[in-house]
């Protein structure tokens, strides 16, 4: 094939150069690196290539979930190593891409009970609630709320409810508003404080 393309091509230069308005080294250069593109294209080299993709994407990966490095970290270590994208910007949108093809956890196929973990977090002093499943560290539900009060809970402990998901029980501290709202969602669902909170709280009444 590629003999018949360049005895066929040969002859006709001048001719697709008149007809293009295109200069005769234009095709001649399309011409000879045809064969090197087929050959890439065919070869294992491309399996090399998607080998060190997976390998690059896994890579990725480990140093999120398990170095729990932040974008900024990561970003320096594969500049480190000479790794290429190694911009915050293109590694949030491949952890975006990624998170996309995930299951959501909100939707559920059908009822599951679990035994809820709640908590709330601060992010430049705004309370985020987080409820996990205690067995599998599943974040159930996430959301960045207003405030930390009984109706914000119990509205975060519903919701669950809307997608098919049901508690056995919580463990949690004892926070008003968070034990208020949960007691308000599910009033017979088992409520315990979680023995971190109460060690702790133990541990700054002796040392007082």
């Amino acid at each position: 094939m590629l003999a018949w393309l360049h005895q066929g091509a040969y002859g006709k230069m001048t001719e697709i150069a008149q007809v293009y308005q295109i200069s005769r080294t234009f095709p001649y250069q399309l011409l000879l690196m045809a064969p090197l593109h087929l050959e890439t294209l065919f070869s294992d080299a491309k399996l090399l290539w998607q080998q060190d993709q997976q390998h690059f994407e896994h890579l990725l990966l480990l140093l999120r979930l398990e170095g729990q490095c932040s974008l900024l970290s990561m970003a320096a270590i594969l500049k480190a190593l000479g790794s290429q994208p190694n911009a915050v910007g293109s590694l949030s949108a491949f952890f975006h891409s990624a998170g996309q093809m995930l299951p959501s956890t909100l939707h559920m196929p059908s009822k599951t009970c679990v035994f809820y973990l709640s908590d709330a977090i601060f992010a430049m002093h705004t309370p985020i609630l987080v409820t996990i499943d205690a067995r599998r560290t599943t974040i159930l539900n996430i959301e960045l709320a207003s405030d930390r009060s009984a109706d914000t809970w119990r509205a975060h402990v519903a919701a669950l409810e809307d997608h098919q998901v049901f508690s056995r029980g919580m463990a949690s501290d004892r926070g008003l508003g968070l034990v208020a709202g949960y007691q308000a969602a599910c009033d017979m669902a088992l409520w315990v404080a979680d023995y971190f909170h109460e060690f702790r709280a133990l541990f700054e009444v002796l040392h007082q």
